[in-house]
């Protein structure tokens, strides 16, 4: 059953022989260790050999070159369909590394993972992510285009590169896969090659009991390029490489639209009863149904992960080829260095991931008023003043860019010339992203941006929507991808948009994400303080929790407040009471004018109440145990969180005697002053708050009383949750 054919790259005996080697390692590698993916492995391993070996420029000895092409296997659950074509190129796995298949400690887990595997270029586990992804990558390198070297016609700079996708049924039935490849149409991204494994089998087998529209004419209504190679065809099944070949070839020489190419293959082919069915998706062929299909391609039924010699030598000829692609890459880039200095120093600093010196010196800084700003609006600001001094600095907004404030004033959009608006003029090297109302995709995207390498990107939306982007917000924590996500409206003072729009749980929630730092400042100085913060940490996403109604600024400084240097610790004295405090009261956001307020009304009771500003509990967490306790001391047991969310951050701070200013049931329609005062979040709740965990502190643990659950529906001074 090899595959014969001539095209321009060069086809022999030996292509067809590896091509086999990589069937047949899958099917073993998945026998092994007795689960995984198979079928999708084997039918795509010409298409994968093809791109690895023949199309792609890379260099398996140096698999981060900043010049080479991308590939993404969104449908990550056919791992073997990567890691095999990684073994053969030598790009770092060897066939122990196979053979140890989805088991502890191995370089081959069960989906690919980023930074864990030499040559995966990102995690793909939910399906359609992967899409998305490359989307990303593809913008990110359009932009560092721009960049860099802006001049040259498409296809001429050094900077120009190519980006591969592959994709299952199942990546294309999932939503995010339709909101990034219609963004890619709207985007024209030529440098994007999307190829649908079209078997039209997923777990639950035939496609056709969920799955029948006309996917390539979909792809055609996007706006992309889209070609059909089909193996299948109405007789003998034929893997027509050349065909293959030249779809790709033409795919590279549309440089105005993104490409698909809609490939139709035989699942597990060419196993005699496995291939077509959808057992061979996602479970092992068995001994007998493997032996079988060795001795069809001249196997050695007996021998498990055979690899001759002469394959490996022939296909690790590629780690030669990849160097000298590499070094004639780097001549031009030496070139390129020369003739343009400055933007080779900016070059330099991305790509070590510095800030330069001095980018923060003309920050805003916002005087003390009791009228305010709101924090979305000083993060708008921030983003203006940052612009000047961080090129790599680009993002956007899921259709909200005027309620999030992500829009540098006086920058263009990122978008093709005809597309810009009278409000949004751009060009297609632009900052300013606009992602549509595409959440789940934004989040995805920027992923494959910020994987890319070389910029710093944001996103924002309202706070309740962060719901639509969970996914993608859980891999970049997962991966460590320095991506910030401006999420605004923030709580109930949303107002009349009501218990949809309104935040109560999610703060929580997003803090439950191991990895993710969730943001909350207090007013428009702290937000400054906080996005330093963020753009400082190159290893972690960020979430800034921000309000839409203004928030009183404090005076820095100045009558017992605190500068904003501890932002960055996550939680400090924002104003300390005369002595040891008899109450602690830490609070986020909008609600610590509530416990400013209440320590001065405490006060003149003769009450000493230190007011603690938590904006980030991840980054107080970080801190040594001497810096934790000077901020709440371990002997002030009464203590009160102030947020207009869920208590569940709080319990462990708060201890037996703590008291929860919280919201555990769902907002209402009405003005935000109005749901503030009516749920319970003033200055008087805080203090009743406070004088109970006072008097809680006091008793011996046994007899205190239990805390009551809020209940939906009520409104409470304060829900003691």
């Amino acid at each position: 059953m090899s595959t014969e054919s001539t095209h321009p790259a060069g086809w022999t005996d030996v292509d067809s022989r590896a091509v086999d080697t990589a069937r047949l390692l899958a099917a073993d590698a998945v026998q092994k260790v007795g689960n995984g993916h198979p079928g999708t492995a084997m039918s795509l391993a010409p298409a994968a050999y093809l791109l690895f070996q023949k199309v792609m420029r890379h260099n398996p000895a140096d698999p981060d070159w900043a010049g080479r092409d991308r590939f993404v296997l969104s449908c990550g659950h056919s791992s073997l369909t990567l890691y095999n074509q990684l073994y053969l190129g030598g790009f770092g796995l060897e066939l122990d590394d196979l053979k140890a298949l989805r088991t502890w400690g191995s370089q081959t887990p069960g989906h690919p993972e980023y930074q864990h595997t030499p040559g995966v270029e990102t995690t793909t586990g939910p399906l359609g992510t992967g899409v998305a992804n490359a989307v990303g990558m593809a913008m990110a390198a359009r932009r560092k285009r721009g960049l860099f070297d802006p001049e040259p016609a498409p296809g001429q700079s050094i900077f120009d590169h190519e980006i591969y996708c592959f994709a299952s049924d199942g990546d294309l039935q999932e939503g995010v896969s339709g909101e990034a490849s219609s963004l890619a149409g709207t985007q024209r991204l030529g440098n994007l090659t999307l190829i649908w494994d079209d078997n039209r089998i997923s777990i639950e087998d035939d496609t056709r009991i969920a799955f029948t529209e006309d996917v390539a004419a979909r792809y055609a209504a996007y706006g992309w390029h889209v070609q059909t190679v089909d193996w299948v065809g109405t007789g003998e099944y034929k893997e027509d490489i050349a065909a293959l070949h030249e779809a790709l070839t033409v795919a590279k020489q549309v440089t105005d639209r993104p490409s698909f190419i809609q490939l139709r293959t035989i699942i597990a082919w060419p196993a005699p009863k496995a291939q077509g069915t959808g057992a061979s998706h996602g479970s092992a062929l068995g001994d007998e149904e493997i032996a079988a299909t060795k001795k069809l391609l001249g196997f050695d039924p007996a021998k498990t992960f055979e690899v001759t010699d002469e394959v490996l030598t022939h296909t690790r000829g590629l780690i030669e080829r990849g160097k000298q692609a590499q070094a004639e890459w780097q001549d031009q880039f030496n070139a390129w260095r020369e003739a343009n200095p400055e933007r080779a120093e900016l070059f330099d600093r991305l790509a070590a991931r510095e800030l330069p010196a001095g980018w923060d010196t003309d920050l805003p800084v916002f005087e003390a008023s009791d009228k305010g700003v709101a924090t979305r609006a000083a993060s708008g600001n921030f983003l203006t003043a940052a612009a000047k001094t961080l090129p790599e600095l680009w993002g956007g907004s899921a259709d909200l860019a005027g309620s999030n404030n992500t829009s540098p004033k006086g920058e263009p959009s990122f978008l093709p010339e005809d597309r810009q608006s009278e409000m949004f003029p751009g060009n297609e090297y632009g900052r300013v992203l606009h992602f549509g109302i595409r959440e789940h995709a934004m989040g995805a995207i920027m992923n494959g941006i910020a994987q890319h390498g070389g910029t710093r990107v944001y996103g924002g939306t309202f706070m309740v929507f962060s719901d639509y982007m969970r996914p993608p917000v859980r891999l970049a924590a997962l991966m460590g991808l320095p991506v910030t996500y401006v999420w605004t409206h923030d709580s109930i003072g949303v107002g009349e948009d009501g218990p949809t729009h309104q935040p109560v749980e999610h703060l929580s929630a997003l803090r439950a994400i191991p990895g993710l730092d969730v943001v909350r400042p207090a007013d428009a100085n702290e937000t400054v303080a906080a996005w330093r913060t963020v753009l400082g940490h190159t290893d972690r996403p960020a979430a800034l929790a921000l309000t839409r109604q203004n928030v009183p600024t404090f005076p820095r400084g100045t009558d017992g407040f605190a500068d904003v240097s501890g932002v960055a610790k996550g939680g400090y004295v924002l104003k300390d009471s005369v002595g040891t405090p008899d109450v602690v009261l830490i609070a986020t956001g909008s609600e610590v004018q509530y416990a400013v307020a209440a320590a001065e009304q405490l006060a003149a009771k003769g009450t000493h109440a230190r007011v603690v500003s938590m904006p980030c509990r991840e980054w107080f967490d970080e801190q040594d145990d001497a810096y934790r306790e000077s901020v709440i001391p371990p002997n002030v047991k009464a203590r009160v969180s102030v947020e207009a969310g869920i208590a569940m951050s709080w319990r462990d701070l708060l201890g037996d005697a703590g008291r929860a200013v919280s919201l555990e049931h769902y907002g209402a329609s009405a003005a935000g002053t109005v749901l503030f005062e009516k749920l319970g979040f003033t200055t008087d709740a805080v203090v009743a708050a406070a004088e109970e965990s006072i008097a809680a502190a006091g008793q011996p643990a046994s007899t205190l009383p239990r805390r009551p659950a809020g209940r939906i529906g009520t409104a409470d001074k304060y829900v003691v949750g």
